[in-house]
């Protein structure tokens, strides 16, 4: 791309111990990020748990209780949405319905008093960008959802913003071409150098579009870091289970040496794993293992435990099997679809040679 399509230079962001209250209710609850200049983070969780506040706090939308929102370390918190050089691409897109495309993509240029070819020139640069130069005379209603999603994204981008806002960009998208578009704002993050801030609740979203995740979950963060960390290093046990599918298994430490603790499975198998802070010989534990880091075995040994096999579901080139453990826990195993039937009965299931379970403390 030339360099003429570049944006403003990527800026840091720094998030501060915020807070937003309604009320007696608080939505955003002491959270703290640093962004990196051109990095990704998606703000990951379930509805309610607070991460569209944050992003329309980091806006200008919404007063913040207590906190402070910093771009290269100055302090945007008195400053009004349009003053704030930030570029926001909604839910459902926000056109205007009786303005061209091309008059969307400059609606933004001409609030901050630009006129005449300036603006011109600017919408046909990032039109072209979206891959959408030919449509600049068409209405909204005559354009698909990807297409719409494009003009929004053009006027975004088009005030040459320091930061981007994606609020559930992709989600009134189909399947394919939510793909698409995820591949698309991605290629062109990376090419114009923004940071960019990502809000979703779909958790496959965050992993493949996002270089951090900010998992939050009742207004705050559980973690922040790397989706290949979040998924293989879940600190908390809402992490593991929001991120991904997980089985979890009941067991008791049997011993402890040199920060590994012998778990002995109710399911009836002994393991060797690190063990969680805090916790005694005879403390109950949970022990979580995705199902891809399972397999199924014919032969019994200390470290398998009898199963009872159950449905076996191909989907794709994986075969997901259901089997029921001796201790009632049910269980999903991944692994890859075998070409050969009637192999010999495989009623035990053991960690597979590179699978990283975590433990957590568990409850009586």
């Amino acid at each position: 791309m030339p360099e003429a399509l570049k944006v403003n230079a990527a800026r840091a962001l720094d998030v501060e111990d915020l807070s937003v209250r309604y009320g007696t209710s608080t939505a955003v609850d002491g959270v703290t990020l640093a962004i990196d200049p051109g990095e990704v983070v998606a703000l990951l969780g379930p509805s309610g748990c607070g991460k569209t506040t944050l992003l329309r706090v980091i806006a200008g939308f919404v007063r913040q209780a207590a906190g402070r929102v910093r771009v290269d370390g100055a302090t945007i918190d008195h400053l009004p949405p349009n003053q704030r050089n930030i570029g926001i691409v909604f839910q459902n897109y926000a056109l205007f319905p009786h303005m061209t495309v091309a008059e969307n993509v400059a609606y933004g240029l001409r609030a901050r008093g630009l006129k005449g070819p300036d603006v011109q020139a600017r919408v046909s640069r990032f039109l072209e960008t979206v891959q959408l130069g030919g449509f600049k005379e068409r209405l909204p209603r005559q354009l698909s959802g990807g297409q719409q999603q494009r003009v929004a994204l053009a006027r975004a981008l088009a005030i040459e913003p320091s930061i981007l806002l994606l609020d559930e960009p992709f989600a009134a998208l189909d399947r394919n071409l939510r793909l698409d578009m995820q591949i698309e704002i991605k290629r062109l993050q990376r090419t114009l150098g923004l940071t960019t801030i990502l809000v979703t609740h779909d958790q496959d979203e965050a992993m493949s579009v996002a270089d951090r995740i900010a998992v939050m979950h009742k207004g705050k963060v559980e973690q922040f870091d790397t989706p290949v960390a979040i998924y293989d290093q879940p600190q908390t046990l809402f992490v593991n289970g929001f991120i991904g599918t997980t089985n979890l298994m009941n067991g008791k430490v049997a011993s402890l040496q040199n920060g590994t603790a012998t778990v002995a499975l109710d399911a009836g198998a002994s393991l060797t794993l690190p063990a969680p802070a805090g916790v005694g010989i005879g403390a109950p534990v949970l022990m979580s293992v995705r199902p891809e880091q399972l397999s199924l075995s014919a032969t019994p040994g200390p470290d398998a435990w009898k199963i009872e096999p159950g449905l076996a579901l191909p989907i794709g080139a994986q075969l997901v099997h259901e089997a029921r453990a001796a201790d009632g826990t049910f269980l999903k195993i991944i692994e890859p679809r075998r070409a050969v039937l009637g192999e010999t009965a495989r009623t035990y299931c053991t960690l597979a040679a590179d699978a990283r379970p975590t433990l957590f403390p568990r409850s009586t």
